[in-house]
């Protein structure tokens, strides 16, 4: 085809008319193709036109279906970055209409969104003042941009973590100025001692979430960084990442942090606490306070819908309610019910077996943390083929693994009640 047969805009557009799509968004659509078809035509490539309505046709339904779906998280990552990390409880529903997420019942005057989440913040963190932001490098950012100055910083926690974030880059964003102490394994009380001088404006210690080095090192404890910090008057902000707010994961705890003296500690509202993406940061008031003024906590600030889900995920943590939040359950999910979960599917399959394998947190958090669980193995001759038919093909679709010839199913991250349609798309594919 050349451009002179390419069909018209207008006849495209008189064949989709009736089928429900506004009429400017097809004319927009076909534009887009037949400036794809000469792109093609130029590089010398064969074309054909002839399914020209079609083509706009199934462009525009697929516009028309969501984007963002529920899937089925057979990997065994709990907290799977690109899987959303802590799965909401199905149980959620977003308030509908208006709500008093800025209002004060009580007093009938303009309220502030953080005291939603203050009174829960409050009973977890041992009584420390908090806000909120959209995840925890905002938290990392506001700190450092209203501190500025110097920043000391140990040289083993200049750390990168997912998608190319790195602590020296948001440090250099923020306006304030690295100073780096101690060596990567090692550093000591005095190394930090030495670093200050008359422009050091913050401590930062940053928590390694998504790795750990073993071996010859060392690090000063938090009590001995606070009372550093009490004595030279320079305040200590530790970036504790994914956080965890609860007893059983073998991670720093956010109140152990608060209550060695740290001035200021940040981590995430998903991950290990099991919310909406979100970044908390809680310490002394007078330096929320300072946080709170900040032209910039305004620009973070999360919006009415992370509010709600982060207000349930905190009030389940603070009143044991773990079964509320389904990436603490996973967790804590028995390798015994797994594996009886997994032989009654393989039972309906001849070649199916059922494996010992482990879990994992995921999510840059427990790097080193594993759960014992059970793997449903279905060996197939095309494990590729059939992947990538229970991703594209399955609603919801079901994210697997593939490893010897086989397709790996993890029913740790899978909701039981998602069993049946497990099973039935298996069968299908």
């Amino acid at each position: 085809m050349s451009f002179s047969t390419l069909p018209p805009v207008d006849r495209i557009a008189t064949a989709l008319a009736g089928r429900g799509f506004p009429h400017w968004l097809i004319v927009e659509e076909a534009r887009r193709l037949l400036d794809s078809y000469r792109a093609r035509i130029r590089a010398g490539l064969l074309v054909d036109g002839t399914n020209a309505e079609a083509e706009v046709a199934a462009s525009l339904e697929c516009l028309r279906k969501p984007s963002l779906r529920r899937v089925i998280n057979a990997t065994g990552v709990v907290l799977h970055t690109n899987l959303g990390r802590a799965p909401l409880p199905s149980s959620f529903t977003p308030i509908a209409g208006y709500s008093n997420l800025e209002y004060d019942l009580e007093t009938g005057k303009r309220g502030k969104r953080d005291t939603h989440l203050a009174p829960l913040l409050d009973r977890l963190t041992g009584g420390k003042a908090s806000i909120v932001v959209n995840n925890n490098a905002a938290a990392a950012y506001l700190v450092l941009h209203e501190f500025g100055g110097e920043v000391l910083v140990s040289r083993g926690e200049l750390i990168e973590i997912g998608d190319g974030f790195r602590i020296p880059d948001i440090l250099a964003h923020s306006g304030a100025t690295l100073r780096e102490v101690g060596t990567t394994n090692r550093t000591h009380l005095h190394d930090y001692r030495l670093g200050i001088t008359d422009r050091t404006r913050l401590i930062l210690r940053v928590h390694p979430s998504n790795f750990h080095i073993t071996g010859f090192t060392s690090k000063p404890e938090l009590s001995e960084l606070a009372a550093l910090s009490r004595e030279t008057g320079v305040p200590v902000y530790e970036d504790l990442g994914s956080g965890c707010v609860w007893d059983g994961l073998g991670e720093p705890l956010v109140r152990d942090s608060l209550a060695a003296g740290i001035n200021l500690v940040s981590f995430s509202g998903d991950k290990l606490i099991g919310g909406s993406q979100a970044g908390i940061i809680t310490g002394d008031a007078h330096l929320i306070q300072r946080l709170r003024r900040n032209p910039m906590y305004r620009a973070l600030r999360v919006d009415k819908l992370v509010m709600q889900a982060l207000e349930e995920a905190l009030r389940a943590l603070l009143f044991g309610d773990y079964h509320k939040l389904p990436a603490v359950a996973l967790i804590q999910m028995p390798p015994e019910s797994i594996r009886q979960r997994a032989l009654a599917i393989a039972d309906r399959f001849p070649d199916a077996t059922v494996i010992e394998g482990l879990s994992l947190a995921g999510g840059g958090s427990t790097p080193d943390r594993t759960l014992p669980t059970w793997l449903l193995r279905l060996p197939t001759q095309r494990p590729e083929q059939m992947e990538r038919r229970l991703r594209t093909e399955c609603d919801p679709p079901i994210i697997c693994r593939i490893a010897d010839g086989a397709l790996l199913f993890d029913l740790r991250t899978v909701d039981p009640a998602d069993d049946p349609q497990l099973e039935k798309c298996l069968h299908g594919a």
